[in-house]
């Protein structure tokens, strides 16, 4: 050990011994150091940047040299030289550990600060919640009457209440007899039954009649972002909803990250299990906090996850998920004991329903879209996209339903974008750009002025402007090629092509300045050829997913399209259409869900009927998989050009004239305006 250098993480104060060239990055994992890693440590983010301190720290007992990091490497000076590194940072992740060090994480770096931005939205929901108080009144014991305690109230819940068959755990039945006595053989019992006919469970008691609510948590557990809605069980109103960022983004960005480091590193599986579940502990206390509820009346939580979130928090090993043929550990749904989780925060005897995952890459939280959006009882052909760092797709109506996921990636998220950032204060959220002049206007988040509004300056000194998280680089990008910046194959033209001086020389390509804040030593914020590139390939992937599924049906186009999800709440369907995310339709076709997986989750929490019906609709659900499908390639290759290489798009072209550009040396350009070619009509 003696060779081992020692570690200490500020603010955190977190410490550990480290083998000497172990990456800073690593060692902040394994500590549960709060340092953001967008790309899973591939030296492509840079979002993992540090700030070692040198000098004589007595207070830690080391004193810290200039050699304690190894020096810069080619990866770090790239950065510095294309972006800009701030004195004394380093890129965690390229950084090793030479010798004793003090390593602070600055707040642009942590997780933690970041905004979760999927509100619970206004639905009627249907009651039948599983777990229900129930008063009943209980015969004293009798010497003439051998019968314990427990007997009697079952026998008073069956006559009372008709429910039969009473289970109770060996803990609630050391509370029962002096809570029976100190109720005076009245009490008030909150009982689950299961949805599958199941035995019904003795949940929790109380002496006399208590009326106060029950309640359950309803949690969207994403791969970036994990939301929780805690709902009243008696008429599911929402009284608090909360989120924070998945913890486990230290590990990797994206799912086959965190399957990769599962594969690499033993016992990985159990570190992100143990980082997810102490999370939602300190989730619900804080949402219970929030609402001033008592987490002894929490008694239910529902989850909708993805297939590798699924198998990590059920404290299952991901990597078969990583490979052909992705195969899942179980798909049905689960009704297990919270404290089979380690999910302490909520009463000791509360109950856990996950909803079934379709298969190996389109999990629980697309059922739970499906039981959101009902495209199974649907009169009209429906798509329905949600889109994260993996987009989940159905399409189909009341005569059949396919589904699939498509591997959009990070970029969506604002991952790998050379300014990008996560959803938080001062990122931007919104892009115009004027056809005539290229000059650009946006709205950063925690304001609701645009940057050419009175009193943005004011507004925007308080919050900063930090970069562009991933709506707004989806309409930065829409809004290029609507302007002419960027011809059909993605291709950004030149200050002289363009009319513009914002269009700056980057190396063999161009970029668009769509705000510098040097003089005020804030960045310089620009959408390189390189952003553009990450999003086409982010929508190829999307579009070609969605055209999988309609080939599958036999159609060339769709009724309607439901954008669901957080980036469906804040991408204008003018903007997704014009990029060629989804398939042309008429605009007023396009609408949002919101946060479908989440009121899914909400449905199922709510109503005991829903936990069945889904069931039996994943069953039904028609699975493609886009890895082995040849035809899912020929579409991502067509949908690289903006909007699309060969796809009409005559709704898109009615309101929407894309200027005809083209900036390459052959003068293609993927495309005509709104695309080219003829298609068969849906039958």
């Amino acid at each position: 050990m003696s060779d081992d250098a020692l570690v200490i993480f500020t603010p955190s104060g977190k410490r550990g011994r480290f083998a000497k060239g172990t990456p800073v990055l690593t060692a902040a994992r394994q500590l549960g150091v709060d340092l953001d890693s967008v790309c899973g440590g591939r030296g492509i983010c840079s979002k993992c940047q540090v700030a070692p301190a040198y000098g004589s720290f007595p207070k830690h007992g080391v004193t810290v040299t200039e050699e304690a990091l190894s020096p810069f490497n080619a990866v770090e000076r790239r950065y510095d030289e294309k972006r800009g590194l701030k004195p004394g940072r380093r890129l965690g992740c390229q950084a090793q550990i030479q010798e004793d060090v003090v390593i602070d994480v600055p707040p642009e770096s942590q997780v933690h600060r970041q905004v979760v931005r999927k509100a619970a939205s206004t639905r009627t929901i249907v009651m039948d919640p599983a777990t229900r108080l129930y008063y009943v009144e209980v015969r004293e014991p009798d010497m003439h009457d051998p019968s314990g305690d427990f007997q009697r109230l079952s026998e008073a819940l069956e006559s009372q209440w008709q429910i039969a068959g009473l289970r109770a755990a060996p803990s609630l039945l050391r509370r029962l007899q002096p809570v029976l006595r100190k109720g005076g053989w009245a009490v008030t019992v909150a009982v689950f039954q299961p949805h599958d006919g199941s035995a019904p469970q003795l949940l929790d008691l109380w002496p006399g009649f208590d009326d106060s609510p029950l309640y359950g948590l309803a949690i969207d557990l994403g791969s970036t972002t994990i939301a929780a809605h805690l709902c009243d069980l008696g008429d599911g109103r929402v009284a608090a909803s909360a989120g924070i960022m998945n913890p486990q983004i230290r590990f990797g960005e994206d799912l086959m990250s965190r399957v990769s480091y599962a594969m690499m590193n033993p016992g990985g599986d159990r570190e992100m299990t143990q980082a997810v579940r102490d999370a939602l502990n300190t989730l619900t206390a804080e949402i219970a906090t929030e609402a001033g509820v008592d987490p002894r009346r929490i008694l239910e939580a529902v989850f909708v996850c993805n297939p590798v979130m699924h198998h990590l928090l059920l404290g299952i090993d991901p990597v078969e998920l990583g490979q052909a043929p992705f195969a899942l550990a179980t798909s049905d749904a689960l009704s297990l004991p919270a404290r089979d989780l380690e999910l302490d925060a909520m009463n000791d005897a509360a109950q856990v329903y996950v909803l079934p995952c379709i298969a190996g890459h389109v999990g629980a939280d697309a059922a739970a879209v499906a039981l959101s959006e009902e495209p199974h009882k649907s009169e009209d052909l429906v798509l329905v996209v949600d889109v994260g760092t993996n987009a989940e797709i159905l399409l189909g109506s009341r005569e059949k339903v396919l589904a699939c996921s498509s591997p959009t990636g990070p970029a969506f998220e604002g991952a790998q974008i050379s300014s990008g950032q996560r959803a938080a204060p001062g990122a931007i959220e919104r892009v115009e750009i004027d056809p005539d002049t290229k000059e650009p206007r946006f709205r950063i988040i925690g304001s609701e002025l645009w940057s050419n509004d009175p009193g943005f300056a004011e507004a925007a000194g308080a919050l900063g402007i930090s970069g562009i998280c991933g709506s707004g680089i989806i309409e930065a990008v829409a809004e290029m090629r609507m302007a002419g910046l960027v011809d059909p194959s993605g291709l950004i033209g030149s200050a002289e092509q363009t009319g513009s001086a914002r269009m700056i020389p980057d190396g063999r390509t161009h970029s668009y300045v769509l705000h510098d804040g040097r003089d005020e030593g804030g960045p310089l914020i620009t959408v390189t050829q390189g952003d553009i590139r990450a999003i086409q390939l982010a929508k190829s992937a999307l579009y070609a997913g969605a055209r999988l599924l309609m080939d599958e049906l036999g159609v060339d186009a769709v009724d309607r399209i439901v954008l669901a999800g957080a980036f469906g709440a804040h991408i204008s369907p003018r903007h997704a259409m014009v990029l060629g995310m989804i398939p042309d339709a008429p605009l007023d076709k396009v609408s949002s869900a919101g946060n479908a997986a989440g009121t899914g989750a909400r449905i199922a929490l709510c109503n005991r009927a829903a936990r069945s019906e889904i069931e039996a609709v994943v069953e039904r659900i028609h699975k493609v998989e886009t890895a082995i499908e040849p035809r899912f390639q020929e579409h991502f290759i067509a949908a690289n050009a903006i909007p699309h290489a060969t796809a009409p798009f005559p709704h898109l072209s009615a309101v929407v004239s894309l200027p005809q550009v083209a900036f390459g040396a052959s003068g293609g350009g993927g495309g005509g305006a709104a695309g080219g070619g003829r298609r068969r009509r849906r039958r």
